[in-house]
C-alpha cells in the first residue's frame, strides 16, 4: 500500500541541494527561494536531522550543501537523506546540480576563482577531488540537472518546470528529445529510442525543419511502424505513472532519442507529451539539441545558408 502520510506532505517535502562548487548550486537555491522555499544555506550537516524532525512545515524548504560546509561528510549526509526517506515525515528530495569537468574548470577560470578544495593546486585537482567525493550522493539524488550548456536564465527556468505549483499528490513529468550523438541526458528514468523510425533528414524540404513542424510529423507518423510504437509508449506511461505516483515519486523524467535530436525524436516526445497531459498529468516538455542550436547558432532566415548543417538533423 502507498504510504499515505508521504503523499499528504509530498509538496512540502525539503529539498536538498548539492553538486560540485561551480556548477550552479547557489543559482539553484536563489531560483526555489524565488518560487516559494525557504532557503537555507551552508546547513551544518549535524543540524539536518533536527531541522527534518518538524511533522509538519509549514513552508517548503530548500537546504544547501557542500562540501565547503565544515562538517561535511558523505557518509554522514547519505544516513540523513536515509534516515529521512525510512523514519521522518517529511523525507528529502535530492536535488544535484551538475556540470561536466571540463566546463567547470573553465568557469573557475573566467572568474579567476580558486577551488574551495585544492585552494593552493590547480582547478582541475579540486574538481576531481570533489566529484569523487559527492559521487554517491549523485547516485541517490532524486532529481539531476546538468547546467553544462545551460544560463542561469535556463536553470532558473528548469527548476520552475520541477518545482513550480503543481496539484498537491500529483507527479511532475518531464519529456525531452535528444541526440545520442551528443549522448543521453543526465537524470532520465526512462530512455527510448527512436531511431528505428523513417527519417526526415533524408528529404531536403524536410532536413532543416525539426520534429514541431507539422510535415515532419506527418512524415514520421507515417512510417508504418510509428503508431504501435507510440500506443504501446502511451499505454506503458499510463499504466507506470501511478504506480510511480501511489510509491511517492514526485518527479519522473522520460526521454526520446534519435541521431540528431531533431526530428524523430521531436515528434515522439510531442506526442507522449500531449497523450499525458489529455489525461490529466502535469507535463513539460525539453527539446535539448533545438535548445542548443537556438542558443549557440544562427537561424537559416538570419544566413540564408544552410551549409555545415549536413549532419545536424540526423
Amino acid at each position: 500500500m502507498p504510504d499515505t502520510r508521504r503523499e499528504k506532505n509530498m509538496h512540502q517535502r525539503p529539498v536538498l541541494v548539492t553538486g560540485p562548487s561551480g556548477a550552479g548550486r547557489s543559482t539553484a537555491i536563489r531560483a526555489l527561494e524565488d518560487i516559494g522555499y525557504e532557503a537555507i544555506d551552508n546547513l551544518p550537516l549535524s543540524l539536518l536531522p533536527r531541522l527534518l524532525d518538524d511533522d509538519v512545515l509549514q513552508k517548503p524548504l530548500a537546504l544547501g550543501i557542500d562540501t565547503r560546509n565544515r562538517d561535511f561528510s558523505t557518509n554522514a549526509l547519505i544516513e540523513a537523506i536515509d534516515r529521512s526517506t525510512h523514519v521522518q515525515s517529511t523525507p528529502l528530495q535530492v536535488l544535484y546540480i551538475d556540470c561536466r569537468p571540463e566546463v567547470l574548470q573553465r568557469r573557475f577560470s573566467e572568474t579567476r576563482r580558486r577551488h574551495p578544495l585544492a585552494p593552493a593546486e590547480s582547478a582541475e585537482i579540486g574538481i576531481a577531488r570533489e566529484v569523487d567525493l559527492l559521487g554517491p550522493i549523485r547516485a541517490r539524488a532524486d532529481i539531476l540537472i546538468d547546467t553544462t550548456e545551460m544560463s542561469p536564465h535556463d536553470l532558473r527556468a528548469e527548476l520552475e518546470s520541477w518545482f513550480g505549483t503543481r496539484p498537491e499528490g500529483n507527479l511532475a513529468v518531464t519529456v525531452q528529445s535528444f541526440s545520442y550523438k551528443r549522448g543521453l541526458p543526465r537524470g532520465l528514468d526512462m530512455v527510448l529510442d527512436c531511431r528505428f523510425l523513417k527519417n526526415p533528414y533524408w528529404e531536403a524540404s524536410l532536413r532543416a525543419l525539426d520534429g514541431r513542424d507539422e510535415r515532419v510529423s506527418v512524415y514520421v507518423k507515417d512510417d508504418p511502424r510509428f503508431e504501435p510504437f507510440a500506443s504501446r509508449v502511451i499505454d506503458l506511461a499510463k499504466m507506470l505513472l501511478p504506480a510511480y505516483l501511489a510509491e511517492g515519486k514526485a518527479y519522473l523524467a522520460i526521454g526520446f532519442g534519435c541521431t540528431g535530436g531533431q526530428h524523430r525524436s521531436v515528434t515522439m516526445t510531442e506526442t507522449l507529451a500531449d497523450a499525458l497531459a489529455e489525461s490529466g498529468w502535469q507535463v513539460s516538455i525539453r527539446h535539448r539539441e533545438l535548445e542548443r542550436r537556438d542558443t549557440f547558432a544562427p537561424t537559416v532566415a538570419e544566413t540564408g545558408d544552410t551549409s555545415g548543417k549536413k549532419d545536424a538533423g540526423r
